[in-house]
């Protein structure tokens, strides 16, 4: 897999601009086989930082409504919390 197969979206939240701007942890939505190896392979390709550790989890799909009362289900996706080195930054994400 190539780092735009891996790296798919930042994740915007208020927990994420939190990590972002106090601890330098950036959230990111990742292809579902991607390991941490490669994760850190692609952040650091994509945005040339150097990364000191990564956490992911499995973030699994909500039921919801669709067309009125008809259950339906969102995907699930695999999220990764992503740490720098002290003083660096992702511009724009």
């Amino acid at each position: 897999m190539n780092p735009y197969e891996i790296i798919k979206r930042p994740v915007v939240s208020e927990k994420s601009m939190h990590l972002q701007n106090k601890l330098a942890q950036y959230t990111f939505e990742v292809h579902q086989d991607a390991n941490k190896q490669q994760i850190k392979e692609a952040v650091e390709t994509l945005f040339k930082v150097t990364v000191t550790g990564i956490s992911t989890m499995n973030v699994r799909g909500k039921s919801r409504r669709v067309r009125g009362r008809e259950p339906g289900l969102t995907s699930a996706w695999k999220k990764a919390i992503v740490s720098l080195a002290d003083g660096q930054k992702i511009e724009g994400a």
